[in-house]
């Protein structure tokens, strides 16, 4: 069915060759430092708390999409793919073939286009953009978020007008499958969670073809320049570059 709808003390670096990190008391991050839950959202506002570690707007994604009530019916192409219990707002865009997997929650105005595969525990708000051959999964998007060309997003959040180029992907599985840990300020944060994609603050981008480690958080305005791989926390209104050293070579034959 588907319906409408203080600056933390500088610590030296840590090292846990031998051991697991554990959270360290000091440097606490907090979601509103990063992110402003917007109007379109506020039905979820108990669920997304600006006070509490931005990794556990990831963990109460489920919980919010249950507390909402039965969706009503609505017209859906026949070459969209429904499942489960979806949430489509005014003037949601659909187009000609998509998988749409609930529990989902999508905002009004936004587009989801062709190709998108939405598999379960999304939530979007208003005016976003759920891009062409893009895959979804258990996220939570604020508004006017855009995500257009052959993107993942899974487990991760995505603040106000941030924007992933073509290609970009938020890893959310350690190679080692161990709980994500985030360092910061000398600080060093274990989430608890196995599966932790990205944090982007609001109005953040991150170029074409980039990959965004599990447990990235990228401040508001922050930009991960092109084509490399990033992972740590990386400052407001601040550019990670990682220039490519090119060699040209003559051909031989």
């Amino acid at each position: 069915m588907a319906g409408s709808a203080g600056k933390p003390r500088q610590l030296p670096e840590l090292s846990f060759a031998s051991s697991p990190p554990r959270h360290h008391p000091l440097a606490a991050m907090k979601a509103s430092d990063y992110l402003t839950l917007p109007p379109s959202l506020a039905r979820f506002a108990g669920y997304f708390r600006s006070d509490a570690p931005p990794w556990e707007w990831v963990a109460h994604v489920d919980a919010a999409l249950a507390s909402l009530p039965e969706p009503p019916c609505r017209v859906i192409p026949p070459g969209v793919q429904v499942e489960g219990p979806v949430w489509l707002g005014e003037g949601v865009r659909l187009p000609a073939y998509a998988t749409l997997i609930g529990p989902m929650w999508i905002g009004a105005g936004s587009e989801i286009r062709p190709g998108a595969f939405l598999r379960g525990g999304v939530i979007a708000g208003e005016g976003c953009v759920l891009g062409h051959v893009c895959e979804f999964k258990h996220c939570l998007l604020l508004d006017a978020v855009q995500v257009p060309h052959f993107n993942y997003v899974g487990d991760s959040v995505l603040g106000n007008r941030a924007h992933l180029g073509a290609g970009a992907i938020c890893s959310n599985l350690r190679l080692d499958q161990r709980n994500v840990v985030i360092r910061a300020g000398g600080a060093v944060h274990d989430t608890g969670l196995q599966k932790l994609g990205a944090i982007l603050g609001d109005g953040a981008e991150v170029g074409c073809n980039a990959v965004l480690n599990p447990g990235a958080v990228l401040g508001r305005r922050a930009l991960v320049m092109p084509a490399m791989a990033f992972g740590g926390v990386l400052p407001e209104a601040t550019i990670a570059h990682a220039p490519a050293a090119v060699r040209f070579l003559p051909r031989r034959d």
